[in-house]
């Protein structure tokens, strides 16, 4: 019988110089369901949203080889190029990333666009960015429904938007089945550090609205590369999600040049599954 959950495997978390055989054959060793892709702000990476037909055919051929699709994607692209950027040509360059993404997404099979949510990131957030922000959000969601493609804002590190309830405020105000949340659970731990709200109520707010969640690992301060069981994650708060009829899940690891780094993805895999599982169990699904 299938699992009732799918998890997917970030794809930072394995070297970058593989090719995409040998990433999406880790993935399938290492016991992921499917990969998250990144286009992030880094050149080669945003080069992505301009592949050929051809190219883009070859990864769809590969997916159907090693059984792995590629089914989410995290566009931290605009946190360089943000919705909410001062400068209209640098708002113009974030509309231009997120229609090629939508492209993107539509060739390759993606379901699910993970959003940044920042108004902006390198100047400081004014009123006026926070408009902008408001204005290109909902022409992305326009852009995302007419190809059926599901956008969910992350809950990121800084106060703009690091909390489920924070994302509902502008996935309320845009009123589209096409936007909603996917959130981190590592940063909604370190946000409850900081506002004395539990993870698992921060959760409920988005009721209805939760996409899909990245499983990280954190401790207090930090939001990036801390191993597996070594940190202080709610792992409780999955409960909330498993209630809530969340199916899909991805582990947010990074490699960061260990030897053993074969070894680390298929004990992620494992390690996660196991606190899924566990929320499943609790909860009698």
């Amino acid at each position: 019988m299938p699992k009732p959950y799918l998890l997917g495997m970030y794809e930072k978390a394995v070297p970058k110089e593989l090719d995409w055989l040998e990433r999406l054959e880790v993935a399938r060793e290492s016991g992921f369901d499917y990969v998250e892709i990144s286009v992030d702000e880094t050149d080669d990476k945003l080069a992505r949203l301009d592949w050929s037909a051809g190219e883009r055919r070859e990864l769809v051929q590969l997916q159907e080889k090693t059984g792995v699709p590629i089914r989410s994607m995290c566009l931290s692209g605009h946190r360089k190029y943000p919705f909410g950027a001062t400068d209209p040509e640098v708002r113009a360059k974030s509309m231009d990333i997120m229609k090629k993404a939508i492209g993107l997404a539509c060739d390759l099979g993606v379901r699910t666009i993970q959003l940044a949510g920042y108004d902006v990131y390198y100047e400081p957030g004014t009123d006026e960015t926070r408009k902008w922000f408001a204005e290109n959000l909902a022409r992305a969601t326009e852009m995302a429904a007419r190809e059926g493609v599901l956008l969910g804002f992350e809950t990121m590190e800084t106060p703009f938007m690091d909390t489920v309830g924070k994302s509902m405020a502008y996935v309320s105000q845009i009123d589209s089945p096409y936007l909603g949340v996917y959130p981190d659970l590592g940063n909604l731990t370190n946000a409850s550090f900081l506002y004395g709200e539990s993870v698992t109520d921060d959760l409920a707010h988005g009721r209805g609205h939760i996409l899909a969640a990245h499983c990280k690992e954190t401790v207090a301060g930090a939001y990036r590369e801390i191993p597996f069981g070594t940190g202080t994650t709610d792992w409780a708060a999955l409960d909330e999600c498993v209630r809530q009829g969340v199916r899909r899940f991805v582990a947010e690891f990074w490699y960061v040049g260990s030897e053993d780094w074969r070894a680390e993805t298929a004990f992620a895999s494992k390690y996660v599954r196991e606190k899924i599982e566990a929320a499943f169990e609790r909860c009698g699904k």
